[in-house]
């Protein structure tokens, strides 16, 4: 084992989108890439049952409700999370399931039962990756005339998730003695209702469903903004981001985990997964080409300059010039949209003085990742990011079938032989998998606490009297 692991191991997880996300506009005409994969449930199953098969610790399944004609073709045909993990459930054994379910669209108490009903139904083994809903336009399909602001969002975000957890804590792990010889079936003492009273939720609770083994569903979050690293650092459990670079990642990393620690939480409790692709050949300079050929046959700059609008809320910039400078005020779009890559974006142009094909063409040209070579080339590289602290695990990309397959069997291998990945699942449940502890319910936690206090207090008092 490596020194510097600790006993660490990488966490893998499996991104499934499908027919193509977003850069990967003609993913789906690749012959190894099913076209319809994104509706076809067995495809699904095949993928979860073969990262289940390469000890993964997850899928996740991306998700949003607001699409225009340019948006990927994993976003403009797809299922919906909660019926499609449910189907994920009874169909694999061991493999997390990570779910998107957005706080700005959806009401607590419905995320709630949803994710309890999840958790139960695989045995503990259910995620919810928090997210706010970047496509503004997403409120027009909720009754809405425009999408809240970002302030508002992570507000919401935050009281949402606060509420969904207590929510969770209904039932104590004993409520149910279901005793038939006294007639017995719940313990009234062990059911809390909520009572919650805040500034976006009024919710009564009790949630009508128990806990699971896991105890709570394992809770992921993605943002990059102040406001979503700071939502991260109070809620978060594991963070999907992006790190373009070693340094990029370490240092996202370190900020992470020190806004956890000022909050009072255990760093090493906030897993930290970027997505990734990797690509692998039988030489370093063969896995470049399959990169490169890959990224050239995925995007294009007639597809880059239409799904170019989502970060700027889905604006249209096939109405400027492409030759002249990057249009000026376009951030105004982004104010309630993605904001934050619209700012990087701006930023990127206005430095160089760019002209919109300039950004475009950046955009969408091939782009050398850090994990690209033989398979002992990507394990070095992944194991140089995890022991430098820059990860505690990764995202991948299911693209290309022949390439995930290269990855599970022939880059795995070499990180089970360095001590940094599984031969087996150390558990049943995410949590366990994961690292993470056992959530002991609230109520049962507060009245532990109490009895403990009251032995003391009478263990003080008892050595009062014997020694008066």
């Amino acid at each position: 084992m490596s020194e510097q692991s600790n006993g660490r191991q990488i966490i893998f997880g499996a991104i499934l989108t499908g027919a193509g996300g977003p850069g990967h506009a003609n993913a789906w005409r690749d012959a190894q890439v099913q076209a319809d994969s994104s509706i076809d449930v067995t495809w699904y199953i095949e993928q979860a049952r073969l990262a289940e098969q390469a000890k993964l610790d997850l899928v996740f399944i991306v998700d949003s409700q607001f699409i225009t004609p340019d948006s990927p073709p994993h976003y403009l045909n797809r299922l919906e999370p909660f019926t499609l993990l449910s189907a994920l459930a009874v169909t694999t054994t061991h493999i997390g399931l990570v779910g998107t379910v957005t706080t700005s669209y959806n009401d607590p108490f419905n995320t709630a039962r949803r994710f309890a009903s999840l958790d139960l139904i695989s045995g503990g083994r259910a995620g919810w990756n928090v997210v706010t809903s970047g496509d503004a336009g997403t409120a027009s399909n909720f009754s809405l005339d425009e999408h809240f602001d970002y302030d508002t969002r992570y507000g919401r975000a935050l009281e949402h998730v606060e509420v969904v957890k207590a929510l969770w804590d209904s039932y104590e792990d004993d409520a149910f003695p279901r005793d038939r010889e006294s007639g017995v079936f719940l313990d009234p003492s062990r059911l809390h209702a909520l009572h919650h009273r805040g500034e976006h939720f009024q919710v009564a609770g009790p949630l009508n469903i128990s806990r699971s083994p896991q105890g709570q569903p394992v809770i992921f979050q993605a943002g990059d903004s102040e406001q979503g690293r700071d939502l991260g650092a109070r809620i978060g459990e594991g963070i999907f981001t992006f790190a373009p670079s070693l340094e990029q990642g370490k240092a996202f990393a370190a900020d992470l985990k020190a806004r956890a620690a000022a909050l009072g939480r255990d760093p090493s409790g906030v897993l930290i997964l970027p997505g990734t692709t990797i690509f692998v050949g039988d030489t370093d300079d063969e896995a470049r080409e399959i990169e490169r050929a890959t990224q050239l046959a995925d995007g294009g700059f007639d597809k880059a300059l239409g799904e170019f609008g989502r970060s700027f809320g889905w604006h249209d910039f096939r109405q400027y010039e492409l030759d002249a400078p990057f249009p000026a005020g376009v951030l105004r779009f982004a104010e309630r949209s993605f904001r934050t890559q619209a700012e990087k974006i701006v930023a990127f142009a206005e430095a160089d003085g760019l002209t919109l094909r300039q950004v475009i063409e950046a955009v969408a040209s091939p782009k050398p990742g850090p994990f690209t070579g033989t398979a002992e080339t990507v394990a070095d590289a992944l194991q140089q990011w995890f022991e430098a602290g820059a990860v505690d695990g990764f995202n991948l990309h299911v693209g290309r079938p022949d390439q995930f397959g290269r990855f599970t069997d022939e880059v795995l291998p070499i990180l089970r032989e360095r001590g940094l990945f599984r031969e087996e699942y150390s558990g049943s449940t995410l949590r366990e998998n994961l690292g993470l502890p056992f959530l002991e319910n609230r109520h049962t936690l507060a009245r532990r606490r109490a009895e403990q206090a009251e032995r003391e207090e009478l263990d003080a008092a008892h050595g009062l009297v014997a020694n008066a």
